[in-house]
């Protein structure tokens, strides 16, 4: 789960992304509006949450809620303030802000609001055509993730149920890959997606954590479901 932070206090920020950390998101934290908006407007990155401050130099957390929905954007955004007016809510709330939380808050109201917000996307997202996912679980084929306990559990008839512990990295990539069944991941989408954009990685990074995540569904009887296309990526086979 990607979260965009956009908060130009630095104390708070860091002590927002530092929680958020722990609590197994990505965080991409940038300190102004222009910057979010480059972050936004980038077709690599997919963010499941975002988090904007009203007030940022640049573009204000209000316009970049309003940029997002002018776009058909439906990403989630918490808002965060110290606006605490009937009348400034209604204003963020007007302008495609999901949820407004007023400074000075907690670390575990925070949490609990970015879990509502997911409950209520997944809840908005479903159709026939999309699969039912509970909101603290993943199942795509034979493999269910747990959100709860960062393990993924091969129902594999043909083999003993295995719960396979994972790495935050490794959970992140097969949450990728989960989402995307049977369609084609290159590298640097991959980079992109699971790494902060701020962030250097080394060249063969992916290939280095695909080997560690094979492995382990391997060694616990998933065979080789993900497959390499040479020239192309990767893709979570479920074909097969």
């Amino acid at each position: 789960m990607r979260v965009l932070l956009v908060e130009d206090e630095p104390d708070l920020g860091a002590a927002i992304k530092r929680t958020l950390t722990q609590q197994k998101y990505l965080v991409d934290w940038v300190l102004d509006g222009n910057e979010a908006w480059a972050y936004l407007d980038n077709s690599w990155t997919q963010y499941t949450l975002a988090i904007f401050d009203w007030m940022l130099p640049g573009i204000s957390g209000l316009e970049l809620c309003k940029r997002l929905r002018q776009n058909k954007n439906p990403l989630p955004v918490l808002m965060l303030t110290a606006k605490d007016t009937m009348e400034d809510k209604v204003t963020g709330l007007d302008a495609g802000a999901d949820d407004y939380l007023v400074k000075p808050f907690g670390m575990a109201e925070l949490l609990a609001r970015l879990r509502a917000l997911q409950r209520r996307c997944l809840t908005t997202s479903r159709s026939a055509s999309t699969p039912q996912f509970p909101s603290q679980e993943l199942t795509v084929g034979n493999l269910t993730l747990d959100y709860g306990n960062s393990t993924v559990v091969s129902n594999n008839p043909q083999a003993d149920k295995q719960v396979i512990p994972l790495t935050n990295k490794e959970f992140q990539l097969l949450e990728y890959f989960m989402k995307h069944p049977n369609q084609i991941l290159t590298t640097e989408q991959i980079r992109y997606q699971l790494w902060e954009v701020s962030s250097e990685t080394i060249s063969n990074v992916v290939a280095a954590q695909m080997r560690l995540l094979r492995r382990k569904l391997t060694n616990s009887g998933c065979g080789n479901l993900i497959e390499t296309l040479h020239g192309l990526g990767y893709r979570l086979n479920l074909k097969r």
